[in-house]
């Protein structure tokens, strides 16, 4: 596919280029369309790292594959288990004797597309090495500052049913990530055409090609910086999160790092779509993805089967949603 990267990166282009994305993913995952603008939205938003939380099966490392082939990117997979080194994340010095000198071998965490599998199997320690990349995009061995690639990514999956030999992320690791998604089942007539389109490829492999490239994909983060946000629904991402802080059966609540979140996901889901300013269903849209994973359930609540999503619907509600009565000229 041919790209034009001379023609300017205007909130047009960004929505065409997006569609494009996730059509060319649909070729591998089926019936998913949500899920898949959703993760668009994040990787468009700095600091765009992704947990999947989800039973096996459900083409979560597939997914992340497909994106980094379709936005032209240096994908890398990491396995994590609880004999996983920080070391073998990082890289490090070792010692060349034909050279007498320490040379640097970098780890798989230098690209674009990280997949952490199993993110929950590593101890905390391991778990900890990818604390410095996901919020300062740099790496620190032996003293020295090693930079990540532009862009860098993190896409984190963990299986939410087997916790006998994991170790649960710590608060400080999941607010780093900007969303918190589930892929969930296929409907019975997608499985069907998943095993449609697997007879009729005769392989496994889904053959995608580069929709563009990370130049463009910079650029295309760039132009959404411009969207607008009015004053009100900025005002309303900022109450949802204060609500959350105040909620009686929050311990804890929403860090400023989540209503950052909403700020970023919803500019990106306006630019997908075309617009050129926020309205609140683009917040809306977030508000469990950003905001879920970010809150501590008060205690007395694990006794009731509570979750965090069914306590974040409770809590929108009491919040007013402010009704826009200019439409926004650019």
């Amino acid at each position: 596919m041919s790209i034009n990267k001379q023609a300017p990166m205007t909130i047009e282009r960004v929505a065409a280029l997006s569609v494009q994305i996730v059509e060319e993913v649909e070729k591998a995952v089926i019936g998913k369309r949500d899920v898949l603008e959703k993760m668009v939205a994040a990787f468009l938003s700095s600091g765009g790292h992704i947990l999947l939380e989800d039973y096996p099966g459900l083409a979560k490392t597939l997914i992340a594959n497909s994106f980094a082939s379709a936005l032209g990117m240096q994908f890398k997979r990491i396995q994590f288990t609880p004999d996983l080194l920080p070391g073998d994340i990082t890289g490090g010095y070792v010692f060349e004797s034909d050279k007498n000198r320490f040379v640097l071998r970098k780890g798989p965490i230098f690209t674009n597309i990280l997949l952490a599998d199993e993110i929950n199997r590593a101890s905390p320690k391991t778990q900890s090495a990818l604390l410095e990349a996901m919020q300062e995009y740099q790496v620190t061995m032996e003293g020295e500052t090693q930079e990540l690639p532009d862009p860098f990514m993190v896409i984190a999956t963990q299986n939410p049913i087997e916790y006998e030999g994991t170790f649960p992320l710590p608060e400080a690791q999941l607010d780093r990530f900007m969303v918190k998604l589930s892929i969930g089942y296929p409907t019975p007539d997608e499985e069907d055409e998943i095993l449609k389109r697997r007879a009729d490829r005769k392989a496994d492999v889904v053959p995608l090609n580069s929709v563009i490239t990370p130049e463009i994909f910079l650029q295309m983060r760039a132009a959404v910086e411009n969207i607008h946000v009015d004053a009100d629904v900025r005002r309303y991402m900022v109450n949802l999160v204060d609500r959350s802080r105040a909620y009686r059966q929050v311990a804890v609540g929403v860090s400023p790092r989540g209503s950052l979140a909403l700020l970023k996901l919803s500019r990106a889901w306006a630019a997908i779509h075309g617009r050129d300013y926020v309205i609140p269903d683009d917040v809306k849209q977030f508000i469990q993805p950003a905001l879920a994973h970010r809150i501590i359930l008060d205690p007395s609540l694990w006794d009731v089967k509570k979750s965090e999503n069914r306590v974040i619907d409770e809590l929108v509600a009491t919040v007013p949603v402010p009704v826009l009565k200019l439409e926004y000229d650019g």
